[in-house]
């Protein structure tokens, strides 16, 4: 990792915390801030320690994408947890053989970056 992706990686760690420390709840409730406070600490603690030996360049870079991706939708619609894609389940293919695979390979694809290691986390 070079000095300066680091720095960002180290940058964006401390942004999180920070807004973590001011995080205010959209129902305004304290047990309700408390709980998503933690949460959004934990995330974090978790998915940096997940790809702390990431050494790929490209796969350090999508990490920080998704990042600044989930940062900026939790501020833009006060909401901490990942926003989930709304396709309905088995509703792009034919459930058999070769499209049910196509099927999967397209859900995939169509998965949003803010939700690439959400689902291999929880």
């Amino acid at each position: 990792m070079t000095p300066v992706t680091r720095q960002e990686v180290l940058g964006l760690y401390r942004k999180i915390f920070r807004i973590a420390k001011k995080w205010q709840s959209a129902s305004g409730q304290i047990e309700e801030t408390i709980k998503e406070k933690e949460y959004i600490k934990s995330e974090a603690k978790t998915l940096f320690r997940k790809n702390k030996n990431v050494t790929d360049p490209k796969l350090i870079k999508q990490c920080i994408e998704e990042c600044e991706a989930r940062i900026e939708i939790g501020l833009h619609y006060n909401i901490p947890y990942p926003r989930p894609i709304h396709l309905p389940p088995m509703g792009l293919a034919h459930k058999q053989g070769r499209t049910l695979r196509h099927q999967e390979k397209l859900r995939k694809i169509s998965k949003p970056i803010y939700l690439k290691s959400h689902d291999e986390v929880s």
